[in-house]
């Protein structure tokens, strides 16, 4: 989205205190409105599709269908709303999932303001935005799972597929690199199998730590 585009929000949190004092927050700030809030995955869902907000703040833990899923089915529905996980969890486990989900980032609930209104600017412009902690849990994760021959492999990839990675690393969808590059949807869909088969990537989690190991992407937002 254009930056002086106003950047409509959907706050999901199954606790309407914290809905509150998020909204008050988000409400202070120029170029941003929230459109609407959900206190379940369910009513996430509902709202997504018929408010089609640019930007989805999910909780994780809530009764009945949790964020995780709930970030699923919203990214079926309406691929264009980013989703940002807010949650109070830093632990691997949840943020794997999360990026799995296809949420574009992933911001602890102690994180200061700033950080909150850094991190949702920076996925409605369709960027992937990473807390210094759990961004290094990322970098340890891959460092000790690192796979066999995924460091030479990147030699083996054309100058306009390494620019689809980076890309595809940062958040972008189809649409949105094939505008940026000039190209169809469909053919920067076929350089992304292009690069998975490749690089023996399996998903966008393992093509994101990839980009980081690579310096493809800069996870130092201080």
């Amino acid at each position: 989205m254009m930056e002086t585009e106003t950047i409509r929000l959907l706050l999901v949190d199954d606790h309407e205190v914290v809905r509150s004092g998020i909204r008050a927050l988000l409400d202070a700030q120029a170029g941003m409105q929230v459109v609407g809030e959900a206190g379940s995955g369910e009513e996430a869902v509902r709202a997504a599709c018929d408010l089609m907000p640019d930007v989805v703040l999910m909780d994780i833990t809530m009764p009945g269908m949790d964020g995780l899923e709930a970030a699923r089915r919203v990214k079926e529905a309406c691929e264009a709303a980013a989703v940002l996980a807010l949650t109070i969890h830093e632990g691997r486990e949840y943020f794997f999932e999360m990026l799995k989900a296809g949420a574009s980032g992933y911001v602890p609930k102690s994180a200061a303001a700033e950080e909150l209104i850094f991190a949702i600017r920076a996925v409605a412009r369709g960027e992937v935005y990473l807390h210094s902690s759990v961004a290094q849990l990322l970098l340890q994760e891959h460092l000790r799972q690192q796979e066999g021959g995924t460091e030479d492999s990147m030699s083996g990839l054309s100058e306009r597929e390494r620019e689809v990675l980076r890309l595809v690393a940062e958040g972008l969808l189809n649409k949105d690199i094939g505008e940026r590059l000039g190209i169809s949807p469909k053919t920067v869909a076929r350089h992304r199998e292009n690069i998975m088969r490749k690089l023996n990537l399996h998903n966008r989690t393992e093509l994101v730590k990839y980009a980081i190991k690579m310096g493809l992407i800069d996870i130092d937002r201080e």
